[in-house]
């Protein structure tokens, strides 16, 4: 049995609901037929002010004249009569409910006000409720509908939980003409009280979800979200899509549901720290959530293409390519096999293309079957399977050469039993996607989408789906993770910050930034400040030439912008001009930083970053004057572990710098993203660091060493 408290709330023994009438066109009657006709095996009570029966049953004035506690109450009324009915079920000791009814925080301070009302009186009677401003949820191994569109079907393994209470309700028929099937949905709406971690935690418990989609607008607690999904992920696929990001819809997130949006490139690193998979359309959402829910997993990158036409053939090569997959040509002796079975001039090679061959049995059974069985495929994308819808498309045409034979003559002709096609991945246990112009009206798309093998309507989309599941095999092959070992904070570190702030600076200056990092292992070069020239010429005859001589002012952040930093200097006489030059261009008298000159062809960055929603997340990327320019940077939620730290290194466009590049060395990942392990604890252990910029991060050889360093700070913990 699950742990969490939801599999009390989705799993009821009785059920009251407060809205429904004898009126069809009323949403709350909806939700109750929903609950009558859909199978619900329990006890139900509606509550009404005047009707005595709703529904054919016995219907009660207010909670306290109901027989019991029911395990759950359902609101579907206006907000304003909301408060005084949902107190009266807590004081007669229902525990779960749900609150369909609008008008909370998304409308506003007023709402807002409202629902902090609703969350007291669920918290002085230890209450848990879904909503409000949402559609309900569905259980079908409890034969459970809540929401107001019916279901038909048998129940599915895709879990999904949607702050959009339509995606739940209104795509149910969309779904079911794709074959789709949920196992458990919830609309969480507002995430007053339940949220979507606490459903997550439930779906991720669930045997009978082996795939968890999910529609989010806002993560209201990021951390919790990475640590809850990042337990799930290995063992079951979870997969998302996220809006908001934009500023056009983060707006109407807010006014939706209530909820703040965050920036989509945090998201994209919370997601993949996670090992969520992320998708760009409600579409992918359901159709790749439903292959990963229903197919064998699969083994490893290696796709076979099946199709009676050479330009969807293509597309799914291109597409599965593009998506993380290797189309390998197959053996001599496979091909040996497939040759008899096609027209000479077909090419069978990888993909198999039949070109129109109208004998679909070939395909999609004996070649399916030889290529499945090879043991060179890890997965089979197969376009053009078709039987009836084809036949009654052309039936206008052929009728004329057949006056004696009906349409339902020829289907009856054509019909055969395709159930054991469908089970050929499952036999095989080599998970298929299959793309069809042809929607259930066709034999063999519904064989498919009954047998639990997804149908797309076009070459791409299957070939894509087929992609998530080579993504997924990546993320159940992650080395597991392990939390980085803690650090202590160093006592050097917290006098140069203490000193900083007793002065009122709102950033360390450069020498004093990579100060601190040197205090945990960050590589810096050999460098001295100084208050005069002579003092300057002194340190760099120190230090040893070439130097470089750059402005060391808090005050100055951007200093190649303003003529302060100045490189390569190879004399005393060139350290005496550049110390005068400084000078000049700062319009006043400024300490100097005299430091190594780090030579390196390859500019990298590191940093610490500060969000609202998020806290503290570390950035990397590549580095230099073309930062903003190129945007090549990846994001994780600090601290980082080594595991994670690695895979930022190979998410960037540009990974191709960190290895073999025109002479230079590889870099040494193992130094590298330890600096990125290390450089994430580092503003959890002194709270008054906001940001860590780490520009460039020079490759010197294969060693990166940190040559400039802004560390902002804030005043108050």
């Amino acid at each position: 049995m699950s742990a969490s408290f939801m599999h009390s709330l989705m799993n009821p023994q009785s059920i009251a609901i407060v809205g429904a009438s004898n009126n069809p066109m009323k949403m709350g009657t909806m939700h109750a037929l929903s609950i009558i006709k859909n199978g619900f095996k329990g006890k139900f009570y509606p509550i009404h002010p005047r009707e005595k029966k709703v529904l054919g049953l016995k219907a009660y004035t207010n909670p306290e004249d109901l027989p019991e506690a029911p395990d759950l109450a359902i609101f579907v009324l206006p907000s304003r009569h909301l408060l005084p009915l949902f107190e009266a079920f807590g004081r007669k000791g229902t525990k779960y409910a749900i609150v369909i009814t609008a008008g909370f925080k998304e409308t506003g301070t007023d709402g807002a006000d409202l629902e902090q009302q609703l969350q007291d009186i669920a918290r002085r009677y230890g209450m848990r409720f879904i909503g409000p401003n949402c559609m309900g949820m569905v259980n079908r191994e409890a034969s459970l509908n809540t929401t107001v569109t019916p279901l038909v079907g048998k129940p599915g393994k895709l879990g999904l939980i949607s702050q959009s209470g339509t995606y739940v309700a209104q795509t149910i028929v969309y779904l079911q003409k794709r074959g789709i099937h949920f196992s458990k949905a919830v609309s969480v709406g507002n995430e007053a009280n339940v949220n979507i971690i606490d459903v997550l935690e439930y779906l991720g418990e669930d045997p009978h979800t082996t795939a968890v989609a999910l529609y989010i607008e806002t993560i209201r607690d990021p951390r919790r979200f990475l640590e809850t999904a990042r337990k799930i992920t290995p063992q079951k696929p979870v997969i998302v899509q996220y809006v908001g990001g934009s500023e056009a819809g983060g707006r109407a997130g807010l006014s939706h549901t209530g909820a703040m949006a965050g920036k989509n490139y945090l998201y994209d690193g919370l997601f993949r720290q996670a090992g969520v998979i992320r998708v760009d359309t409600i579409e992918d959402l359901y159709a790749h959530g439903w292959a990963l829910a229903t197919q064998p997993p699969i083994r490893g990158n290696r796709i076979g293409i099946i199709t009676n036409s050479g330009g969807p053939g293509s597309a799914i090569a291109d597409t599965c390519e593009a998506n993380g997959c290797t189309m390998p040509v197959f053996s001599q002796t496979l091909q040996a096999g497939i040759r008899p079975l096609m027209p000479p001039h077909a090419p069978c090679g990888n993909p198999v293309d039949l070109t129109f061959a109208m004998d679909m049995a070939v395909m999609t059974d004996t070649i399916a079957d030889l290529v499945m069985k090879s043991g060179e495929v890890d997965g089979v994308v197969l376009h053009g399977a078709m039987s009836t819808g084809f036949m009654k498309a052309i039936f206008p045409n052929i009728s004329y050469l057949l006056p004696d034979m009906t349409l339902e003559d020829i289907l009856r002709q054509t019909d055969r039993d395709l159930s054991a096609t469908a089970r050929k991945p499952f036999e095989n246990d080599i998970p298929m996607t299959v793309s069809s112009f042809f929607d259930r009206d066709d034999a063999y798309t519904l064989a498919y989408e009954d047998g639990e093998v997804p149908v797309l309507d076009a070459p791409e989309k299957a070939a894509r789906a087929m992609g998530t599941l080579v993504r997924y095999k990546k993320i159940r092959d992650r080395t597991p993770y392990a939390h980085p070992q803690g650090m202590n904070p160093d006592p050097a570190a917290e006098r140069i910050i203490d000193d900083a702030l007793k002065k009122g600076q709102n950033a360390l200056d450069e020498y004093h930034a990579k100060k601190l990092l040197a205090c945990y292992g960050i590589p810096v070069p050999d460098e001295r400040t100084a208050n005069d020239l002579d003092s300057a010429v002194a340190a760099a005859a120190d230090i040893g030439f070439p130097v470089v001589l750059k402005a060391c002012d808090p005050e100055i952040a951007h200093k190649s912008d303003q003529q302060l930093v100045h490189l390569n200097i190879t004399s005393a006489d060139g350290a005496a001009r550049a110390y005068q030059q400084i000078q000049q261009s700062a319009g006043r008298t400024i300490p100097v930083l005299v430091s190594q000159m780090i030579n390196g062809g390859r500019e990298i960055l590191a940093g610490i970053t500060w969000d609202k929603q998020f806290g503290h997340c570390v950035a990397f990327g590549v580095g230099g004057v073309l930062t903003e320019a190129i945007n090549d940077i990846t994001y994780r939620m600090a601290p980082v572990g080594q595991r994670d730290a690695q895979e930022m290194l190979t998410e960037i466009k540009s990974k191709k710098l960190l290895g073999h590049y025109r002479g230079m060395p590889p870099v040494d990942a193992n130094q590298l993203s330890g600096l990125l392990v290390r450089l994430s604890q580092i503003p959890l252990l002194h709270p008054h660091i906001r940001e860590i910029d780490i520009n460039p991060l020079i490759l010197s050889g294969s060693v990166p060493v940190a040559v400039d360093a802004l560390v902002v700070l804030t005043q108050t913990d």
